[in-house]
């Protein structure tokens, strides 16, 4: 069976679809790269919103780690980007960090629309700290996100409904909390790990609920403790329920 991505001419992660003919007059269209580390995921994406003729999106690029992530979106300079807050190499925040001259461009400016399973404040607060332009839940429909691509293209910051609370006391209240410098120094992988440690997640249950090996786990964990100078995982619970991760 022939590979859908193919068949509609998109390009696999860290790939660069041919650019397409320019729309007519008054048509309504965007051009988008889908930033996730499951493929099965952008497929699904892809087939959802990427029928141009339809939806009006068009998917120039699909990207699966952090690294081809800047380089499709520095080659392809969509209006755009779908991006997942846990990527290999350094999460979202990273991506929009290496992008930010291309989101500052007062002429084809490159939004992002953090689109992720997570609906933890830390994580919706990280992205739009670092310029993304919203953030909804893989819970959406299709209808709702090629609305919401539309909207992030026109200026607009688009929210699930519930997280836009998390937005509105972070950057709106007089006594939000401050940033956490110790929770900075971390990736969003290792936030990830963290907030299923300090639930009592075993290791192999969290190695298969992030689609990671045990080893891996292990990796992550040891950073975490080095990170946050603690010594074991009953500390790092404590550490996190204190700061209300859990």
């Amino acid at each position: 069976m022939s590979d859908p991505t193919e068949a509609n001419g998109t390009a696999g992660a860290g790939e660069v679809a041919e650019p397409a003919p320019p729309a007519g007059a008054g048509e309504r269209r965007v051009r988008v790269v889908l930033v996730d580390d499951h493929r099965m995921f952008r497929t699904g994406v892809q087939a959802e919103i990427g029928q141009t003729a339809v939806t009006g999106v068009e998917v120039v690029g699909e990207a699966a780690d952090v690294d081809q992530a800047v380089t499709v979106i520095t080659a392809t300079r969509p209006e755009v980007v779908l991006l997942d807050v846990h990527l290999p190499g350094g999460g979202g925040v990273e991506v929009l960090r290496r992008c930010a001259p291309l989101m500052g461009d007062a002429e084809r400016p490159v939004r992002f629309l953090a689109l992720s399973v997570s609906d933890a404040a830390e994580d919706v607060i990280g992205v739009i700290r670092g310029g993304a332009r919203g953030y909804v839940t893989k819970t959406i429909t299709g209808t709702d996100l090629v609305d919401s691509v539309f909207r992030v293209q026109e200026g607009d910051a688009v929210f699930s409904p519930r997280l836009a609370g998390f937005v509105l006391d972070a950057f709106a209240s007089t006594d939000a909390p401050p940033v956490d410098e110790d929770l900075d120094r971390l990736t969003q992988r290792e936030r990830e790990v963290l907030r299923l440690i300090a639930r009592g997640y075993a290791y192999k249950e969290i190695a298969k609920q992030l689609y990671i090996s045990v080893k891996t786990v292990e990796s992550h964990v040891s950073a975490v403790l080095r990170k946050l100078q603690l010594s074991n995982r009953h500390e790092l619970t404590r550490w996190a329920t204190a700061r209300r991760l859990v």
